[in-house]
């Protein structure tokens, strides 16, 4: 009976049978992703009211009609600015709130999901679990449901991010501590402290310029969140974009201004947490 070559005694054809079998996984996951797509745009095409082709051609009609309506009422738009901008700063303080509340808890978590440093060792699945669930549910499924609960209004939005961001925040976080050096928890151990001395001193002074540059990261995010909530009535500038594009032409200035106040903001704290993260790093380097 004759046997196979050993990847020993031929090298090289063991090479070409792996490069064969790994281009062979890779063409059919391909082409099961391409299906896939295929199969949901098919889906989602004919549950479509009007159809994606059929409506393709009007993709450029509300921009364009915006556009007319504010080109003539351009003199309005700085005071549309200065009357939106209240539901602009509810809408940061909506996506800071949830943010700090956010990151705190997933500091508590992510300590208490990380090999190595977790209180309960055996509790690691559940707290992994448990901000899997956090990360998993959408902030719009959450906002819709606490609106149902305690009405309209930023509290809802506050409530719904934070619970989204302690999720991913806590999963970040916890991917930073396994990278931290395990030494100082060591020391502190043999002179008795207990585990949060140990987490607090030992730990968190190592990882917090990790911590504060994905707390910024997801602080940006929470900003467009917290905008998109405001359609779903969580209060906020959304909340003023709906009503302006609800009443259709005649208040498409107003819209926007929306548009422009938002577009402004997030450029800005886009750069300006681009800048802080870029020292974190730059200091973290050194």
């Amino acid at each position: 009976m004759a046997l196979s070559p050993s990847p020993t005694s031929d090298p090289h054809g063991h090479y070409l049978a792996l490069v064969q079998r790994k281009r062979l996984y890779g063409g059919l996951t391909l082409a099961i992703f391409v299906l896939m797509m295929v199969s949901g745009f098919m889906l989602a095409d004919s549950r479509n009211a009007g159809g994606f082709w059929s409506g393709l051609p009007q993709i450029f009609d509300f921009p364009a009609d915006v556009l007319a309506d504010t080109a003539t009422k351009l003199h309005l738009l700085p005071e549309h600015l200065v009357r939106y901008f209240p539901a602009l700063l509810e809408t940061i303080n909506i996506a800071a709130a949830s943010t700090l509340i956010g990151a705190a808890l997933a500091l508590i978590l992510s300590l208490l999901a990380t090999r190595g440093l977790a209180l309960w060792p055996r509790a690691i699945p559940v707290f992994r679990r448990i901000m899997d669930i956090m990360r998993a549910v959408p902030e719009i499924v959450i906002a819709l449901v606490l609106i149902f609960v305690l009405g309209g209004g930023p509290v809802p939005a506050m409530i719904a991010i934070a619970f989204h961001t302690t999720g991913a925040l806590g999963k970040l976080f916890s991917e930073v501590n396994e990278n931290a050096d395990l030494k100082p928890v060591e020391g502190l151990t043999s002179v008795g402290a207990s585990w949060l001395q140990r987490m607090w001193l030992g730990v968190v002074p190592q990882v917090s310029p990790n911590y504060f540059s994905y707390a910024l990261l997801r602080f940006e995010i929470n900003i467009r969140a917290s905008a998109i909530l405001g359609f779903v009535g969580a209060g906020g500038i959304g909340y003023e974009l709906k009503n302006a594009m609800s009443w259709g032409k005649g208040r498409f200035d107003e819209a926007a201004a929306i548009f422009i106040l938002l577009f402004l903001t997030i450029v800005v704290f886009d750069q300006l947490s681009s800048h802080v993260r870029g020292r974190l790093i730059h200091k973290g380097g050194h």
